[in-house]
This record gives C-alpha cells, structure tokens and sequence, in this order.
C-alpha cells in the first residue's frame, strides 16, 4: 500500500468516526475531554522520555534554540496541556447553536445552526502541545483529527496521540477522532494536501515556508494561520513610558510565538527621546537591533534591510525604523506586516481611529501589547491557531470558529 493509500484510509477512518462525533451529547464530549486530561498527567514520565528522545535529536542535529524551546516539554507544560483540554470541556458548546433563526411568511421555519467541518487535518512545525490543543478543540467541535506534526516531533506526538486515543476510547469514544498522519515523509504531508474529499479542510500551524507550501500545493482547503510579523508603532502624542513597557512586553514576553512584535516604528518628533531608552531597555534585555539610520547611530544597533523588516524573527531580534508621521508608519505597515498584529501608542484619539482603520490586519491593538492576540487573552478559553485570512474566520480561531454552518428547514407539508 503507497502512502497516498495509507492516508486516505485514516481519512476515511476519521470520517466514521465523525459520524459517531456529531450525536455526542456535550456530557459525553467533555468526559473524553476530561479523561485525555486525566491521562496525560498520568503518563508523564513516558511522555518526557520520548519528548527527550525528539529534543536529543534536535540539539545533536544543531536546531536553534528557539526551536528547541517549542519541542521541548515539561512536567509543567504538561500540566498546562492537561489544563487546557478541561478549559475546553468547560467552554459551551457550539454544535447546534442557531446562527440566527425566523418563520418566513409562508409559515416555514428556518434556522441556521453550527455543525462540525467533519474531518480537520492539522500541519503543524515543532510543537507537541499543539497535539493536544487540537485534538481537544477538535473533539468538543465535533471534528476528527488528523495530526501531522514535524518530524523533529515525532517521538512526542506519537506518545502523546497514543494516551489521548486510549483516553478516548475508554470514554467511550471512537479512538479515530484523532490520528496521526502515517508516515514521517513529506510524501505523507502532500498526501494530506491531496486528498479532497476525505478531508474538509486543513490548518497549516509553523513558518511562513510550511504555510505557503501547504496554501499553493493544497487541493484541500485551507485556513491560512499564524505567521507574524507584528509591529508597534510609537505615536507622536504617545505616554513614553507607556510606550516603552509595551515595546519590551511586545517583544520579550516570548519571543518564540506569532504574537511577539518583530519590528518598531517611532514617529520623528519623540525619536530623540525615545530612542535612547527604547534601545538601552532592549539591549539590557538581550535583544539585538537592527534599525535605520536613526536607530543605527546608536552603540550596537545593527543596519537594518528590507530583508530584516519583512522577517518573523522569532527570537531575540528586532527591527526598527524613525518614521516622519503617521501615513508614513501605516505606509511601512502595509508593505512589511503579514496581517497578524499592529499596534498604535497614542493619546490621539484621531491618530487612534486612523491607525484602526487604514491597516488592515487580524488584530489591531491601541496602547497595549501585541502578546494580546490570543485565543484565551480574549476570552475564548482556546485557540487552534490565529487565522490571518479574511474567508470564514480572521484572527484567534476558537470553537466556534471550528464550525461550518448548515439551513435546518421545518415545513408542514410545504410545497412551492
């Protein structure tokens, strides 16, 4: 059997047991939520073994530090895994919520209610928290997964399917709601990409590489998720101390993750001020610079190319530019940002409403951090990736945005 074969098979796999997915009552949804929970915290010590195995690899074949610090778990990480699937479990459920409902004027009663995709798969780089995060979202929506993680993962998300299918199972579930892909080849990735009709739709988690790749190759559709290049920009009337605690909140609260701020804008008439101490703050903290001319006459700021302002760092870098107002700093925006996070600091409220309007990303911040973006930071309790396209959901995907929408039409023997 070719691995064209192989997939389809566990797509199909998964498409029956979705079947079985879409009667479960919430009660029934969020006991398996609960006993993946309970099983992941008493499998720690199998997990961290094989996570070690992954994490070796990594360090022996020279990965970057940043990397290193997705794949690696913890006993405390695992806690928070734990935790979030019974978040997930507590949160309504929103299979079955009537979008909006009427009687028509004939006497037909129709209502527009949330249903499961059906069968998701999941792409995703390095992360094997995500494993969880997506088997549980999937679950509580209705939705059977299909995980294919990085192979630098492999050993991690192995185990880690292997408690939630058991755990699963065990609740009653049918353990095919979540699988992993087979196959550790790209093969088995562009297999995923190739099989429409098996599977409704896919979730591309990781770099800007892995997220085209899968956007262009796919024939299956695809939510476009994550990649950010987030800037903040520094207003002429803004709170400089404001501002300079949510540039090093932006920036150093973790580095390794899509809502991190990657470049610094500050408008002409606060550079003098501001730039001294935005730059000694940063550098104290560790991050290296790389600015334009302005920010470039200072000690150890680097030149900055359109290269470094069109990049996700995802470390301990940042680049910079002195803009001469506000146009100008929306005008960079528009050619460097990749529609993730931007963010104003003003008191200006005209500024404010400007900024708001004119750029056009998932998230738009004023006078606070970008490391808001975020599924639980607003509220949703749990996110499966930001979504940085326009079509079916923008921004932090929660539950509910786990969900297709079908027409409920009740007649009594209408005809037309």
């Amino acid at each position: 059997m070719n691995i064209q074969q192989e997939v389809v098979e566990a797509a199909e796999r998964a498409r029956r047991a979705s079947h079985g997915l879409a009667l479960a009552t919430r009660a029934e949804k969020d006991a398996g939520l609960h006993a993946m929970a309970d099983a992941l915290l008493a499998q720690v010590p199998e997990i961290l073994a094989a996570n070690a195995d992954d994490v070796a690899r990594a360090v022996a074949d020279g990965t970057k530090a940043n990397i290193i610090d997705r794949l690696r778990l913890t006993a405390e990480r695992l806690d928070g895994m734990a935790d979030g699937l019974r978040e997930v479990a507590g949160l309504p459920d929103p299979v079955g919520e009537v979008v909006r409902g009427s009687t028509l004027a004939n006497g037909l009663e129709l209502r527009q209610v949330r249903v499961p995709f059906g069968v998701v798969g999941m792409i995703y780089e390095a992360r094997p928290n995500v494993t969880a995060d997506a088997a549980g979202i999937c679950v509580k929506s209705g939705n059977a997964v299909l995980l294919r993680g990085s192979s630098s993962a492999r050993s991690s998300n192995a185990a880690i399917v292997a408690v939630l299918r058991d755990a699963a199972e065990h609740a009653g579930l049918d353990p095919d709601v979540i699988q992993l892909v087979p196959g550790d080849s790209h093969d088995s990735v562009k297999a995923l990409m190739r099989a429409r009709g098996h599977v409704d739709v896919l979730i591309p988690r990781g770099g800007a590489g892995l997220i085209q790749s899968v956007v262009e190759e796919s024939t299956v559709p695809v939510i476009e998720t994550g990649v950010g290049n987030c800037h903040v920009y520094v207003d002429a009337a803004a709170d400089l101390d404001q501002a300079l605690a949510i540039v090093m909140n932006s920036k150093t609260h973790r580095t390794s993750v899509c809502n991190a701020a990657e470049s610094l804008l500050v408008h002409a008439d606060v550079a003098d001020a501001f730039l001294p101490r935005v730059i000694a703050a940063l550098q104290d903290a560790g991050v290296t610079v790389h600015g334009d001319e302005s920010f470039a006459a200072h000690d150890g700021v680097l030149p900055a190319t359109d290269d470094d302002y069109a990049r996700e760092y995802l470390s301990l870098d940042l680049s910079a530019a002195v803009v001469p107002d506000l146009d100008a700093a929306i005008a960079h925006i528009r050619r460097f940002s990749s529609q993730h996070t931007d963010a104003i600091v003003t008191s200006d409220q005209a500024a404010a409403r400007t900024f708001v309007a004119t750029v056009d990303s998932a998230a738009v911040l004023v006078n606070a951090s970008t490391r808001f973006t975020d599924g639980n930071e607003f509220g949703f309790g749990a996110e499966i990736g930001i979504s940085t396209q326009k079509l079916h959901a923008r921004g932090p995907m929660g539950l509910p945005e786990m969900t297709s929408t079908k027409y409920v039409v009740t007649g009594a023997g209408h005809v037309r």
